[in-house]
């Protein structure tokens, strides 16, 4: 008997006008879990995603990653059939995901006015920089500024250097969840209220204004009331994590590195009896946080000592033994190697085309969150530029050859 696929997100329609990072991560999300997500790209060069980290080829695996589970459509936003077609694609769709400039769209004739003209009920989930309102709505704003302006980067990095930044572009990535968990919500408020008497919602209400600083900030924890409080000014600190210790990575005696996160009150015990020192454990000073942190080198000083004896193989079964949580720090290949991630089919193989040649059995992340007990399966990668572009023009919208030529910037008449 086969199996009904899980997708909790089938038949819900999805139009993405986005680009780079933020919105795309919007879509994949969506996408992942079943809605059809018709990806919009422009002619000729598509989404600049194509082009970063390109090894070879055309079409480099991070667009194939970000844009998985989509549909490609070529449209020109700058003809005036291009523009219809979106209209008529949004008349269709329940979600649009866009992440252009604050007042772009409005630029195009496709503002929110006219979006809710074809489509009373669409969801507008909007990503920029600042937001759509406030004075600095206009600025564009890429992740690298969004990450500090949000506070994020001044964490980053050893407090005696220049602040630095993480290996992915983590403010897109956030602010793709935060657009994706908006859309969703929408949708719940707008089928919740075609329920009651009152069966649809205004315009603003299906607005989600997603600004890439203020994603990153809502990661900040703590940061602006414990300054607004107490004063106190967060600073880099490398490693650790201010006000938590001992927890850091340590360099073992193969040259290998662990984390070891030994920080909790009982865990510190178990964990200053396995590196032979039952003294510290037992000293009334270090008996919680605040005082470990203000010895945090003197710890950090003897774990390390102990660390640098031992393999890291050696110091991770020492650790595990004891029940403090510790772990190696990965590379690609070690998580390709990894049971764990293989268990739950989180690295999924595909064949995959550079553009110029065929790659096989390429590992490609798997689905978040799992459902039913592994990742769900990816249907497919992100496609090739303008894959899909007959199949949703001629068969959704009913297009004839001239009109998807009008609106793909192909020129005129029908194409060979």
């Amino acid at each position: 008997m086969t199996q009904t696929p899980i997708a909790p997100l089938e038949g819900v329609r999805v139009l993405e006008l986005g680009n780079y990072i933020a919105a795309p991560t919007a879509g994949r999300l969506l996408a992942d879990f079943g809605a059809e997500v018709i990806k919009v790209e422009r002619p000729g060069t598509g989404d600049e995603l194509r082009n970063w980290r390109l090894h070879k080829g055309n079409t480099s695996m991070l667009y194939r990653t970000i844009n998985r589970n989509k549909k490609s459509v070529v449209l020109d936003l700058r003809a005036e059939a291009g523009r219809q077609a979106v209209l008529e694609l949004a008349a269709k769709s329940d979600i649009l995901l866009e992440n252009f400039r604050p007042g772009t769209l409005e630029k195009w004739g496709l503002g929110p006015e006219v979006l809710n003209a074809v489509n009373p009920e669409l969801v507008i989930t909007r990503i920029s920089g600042f937001g759509q309102t406030g004075p600095m709505s206009g600025r564009p704003g890429f992740a690298a500024v969004a990450e500090a302006y949000g506070g994020l980067r001044n964490l980053v990095g050893d407090p005696d250097r220049a602040p630095v930044r993480v290996g992915v572009s983590i403010g897109d990535s956030i602010a793709g969840l935060y657009a994706a968990f908006g859309s969703m919500m929408g949708l719940f408020q707008r089928e919740a209220r075609r329920r009651t008497a009152d069966s649809t919602i205004g315009l603003q209400e299906r607005i989600i204004d997603v600004a890439l600083n203020e994603a990153v900030f809502s990661m900040m924890e703590s940061l602006v009331p414990d300054y607004e409080a107490y004063g106190v000014h967060r600073e880099r600190t490398g490693g650790r994590m201010e006000g938590i210790a001992p927890s850091n990575a340590y360099v073992c005696g193969d040259g290998a590195s662990i984390v070891v996160a030994g920080n909790g009150d009982s865990i510190y015990q178990r964990y200053m009896e396995t590196i032979g020192r039952p003294e510290l454990g037992a000293d009334p000073g270090l008996q919680t946080n605040a005082g470990r942190w203000d010895r945090r080198e003197e710890l950090d000083a003897a774990i390390g000592q102990w660390a640098g004896q031992r393999s890291a193989a050696g110091a991770l079964e020492a650790l595990a033994a004891a029940g403090v949580p510790a772990g190696p720090i990965y590379t690609a290949a070690d998580i390709v190697a990894d049971d764990q991630y293989a268990a739950r089919n989180m690295i999924q193989k595909f064949d995959v085309s550079t553009g110029e040649e065929m790659l096989t059995g390429i590992g490609f992340p798997g689905i978040v969150p799992v459902i039913g007990g592994q990742s769900l399966p990816v249907r497919n990668l992100g496609p090739d530029l303008g894959e899909n572009t007959e199949e949703v023009l001629g068969g959704l919208l009913g297009m004839d050859a001239d009109r998807i030529n009008a609106a793909t910037g192909r020129g005129e008449g029908p194409q060979a």
